[in-house]
Formats: structure tokens, C-alpha cells, sequence
């Protein structure tokens, strides 16, 4: 399977206390650190509000393995300590509360989904947005994947790169990525190797060179590849 993607802009930003002051305060000092950095990465790639197209919009695919799963853990905790659990807290713990959120504070009415798939969830997110993108070239897909690793409890294979990575991707943009999914291949000799798939398109990007992941999981050996591309399609 090997598809493109039009990069129109990129932003990575590490997990931590990222400066979301487009969004209003009393819904700002409830947001998860996931959550702040998903929305700064999203803010970073979207055009300002006053330059924004007046077609259909821009659509917006949100992409975690794990999502708010920190809340939903303390939500069980407070549980089975009988105490009262706050509905807010609640509301931002489903995997589509940063599309909710983002679409509020921008008045943003075009479809926004959520998706979460494992190990191999952002590449499947490149996947839909591409199949977005070609059922609709003239509306925009903004990809956004946000991740951190699980609590111990949950056991192990659920580690994850800290961070968030948004992609703005616009018919009209010149450079591109090349995404390819095969699977039993052996790892090309070219194209570098991480760990996770955040990891290696982010690589892909800053370096401008071919960068790969393969499944690490005993039920597959699916092999991603990304690399970058400038110039028409």
C-alpha cells in the first residue's frame, strides 16, 4: 500500500505545559497536558481565523493510542473510593474532547473524528486523512496525534513517545510525503529506524529523509516507511 500526503505545515511540541492562551481560561486550566500540547500543535498548523477559507472548512482527524487515558484512570480511582466523580472531568476523558474543544474556541464547523488503533494508530491516521482528502481535495485535513505511555498498571506494551504532532494537509501544497505500509518486508537499508511511528515521520520531517517503523507486536509485521518529497506530485 504506498499513498501521498500534501504537507502544507507542521508542528511537533514535547508533553508538558504547552501555551494554549487561544483558548478561553475557564476552559484552559481543566486541560490535561495532553491535551494542551495536542491543541498547540493544531493552533500552530491552522491559519489565523481571519485568514481562514470560506469553503467547506478544515477537517480535522485526531489520532491516540492512549488518549485521556491519565483522567479516566483517576475517574476509576475516585470509583472505587467512593468519591464523586466531576462531570467536566468526565467529559474531557473520551478520545474526542481536543476536536471538541478546538472546534469551539474556532467556531469550526467542518467534521472532526477521532481514532485510536494501537501500535500502528498515526499511521492509520495518515491513512483516513488521505481518504478524506482525496474524497474532498478542496477542503484541508489537519492530522493531529497526541500520546503519552499508559499507567504501570495497565501492564506492559503500552509504552508511547510523549508529545503531540499535528500536519496540515492542503491539496494545493507543493511538498509531500510518500507513506508506504507493506507487510513482511524486510526493513529498507536506506530509511532509519525508531521505535515508534511519532518518532520516525517526525524524523521524516525535520530531516527531509526516508525514516521507518515496523511493528514490534507478534501479531504482525506490518513495515511503515514515510519519506519526503518536494516538488508536484
Amino acid at each position: 500500500m504506498r499513498w501521498t500526503l500534501p504537507v502544507a505545515r507542521w508542528s511537533f511540541a514535547v508533553a508538558g505545559a504547552a501555551e494554549v492562551g487561544f483558548i478561553e481560561p475557564m476552559v484552559r486550566r481543566r486541560l490535561s497536558s495532553l491535551s494542551r500540547s495536542a491543541l498547540k500543535v493544531a493552533h500552530d498548523c491552522l491559519p489565523a481565523q481571519t485568514e481562514a477559507s470560506t469553503d467547506a472548512g478544515i477537517r480535522v482527524v485526531f489520532a491516540s493510542r492512549h488518549g485521556e487515558l491519565k483522567r479516566t484512570t483517576d475517574i476509576l480511582h475516585a470509583i472505587t473510593e467512593n468519591e464523586s466523580v466531576s462531570p467536566t472531568a468526565f467529559s474531557l476523558s473520551v478520545l474526542n474532547a481536543m476536536t471538541g474543544v478546538l472546534g469551539i474556541s474556532r467556531g469550526e464547523r467542518a467534521p472532526a473524528s477521532a481514532l485510536s488503533a494501537g501500535e500502528q494508530t498515526l499511521g492509520l491516521a495518515l491513512l483516513e486523512a488521505h481518504a478524506q482528502l482525496a474524497t474532498a481535495p478542496s477542503s484541508p485535513v489537519l492530522v493531529v496525534y497526541a500520546d503519552e505511555p499508559a499507567d504501570p498498571i495497565y501492564g506492559a506494551g503500552h509504552d508511547a513517545a510523549s508529545g503531540a504532532l499535528a500536519i496540515l494537509l492542503d491539496d494545493r501544497a507543493a511538498q509531500h510525503i510518500e507513506c508506504t505500509r507493506t507487510h513482511e518486508a524486510a526493513p529498507s537499508p536506506s530509511a532509519a529506524s525508531f521505535a515508534t511511528q511519532a518518532e520516525a515521520l517526525r524524523h521524516c520531517l525535520e530531516s527531509k529523509t526516508a525514516a521507518q517503523w515496523r511493528a514490534p507486536s507478534a501479531s504482525t509485521s506490518d513495515v511503515w516507511q514515510w519519506s519526503w518529497h518536494a516538488g508536484s506530485r
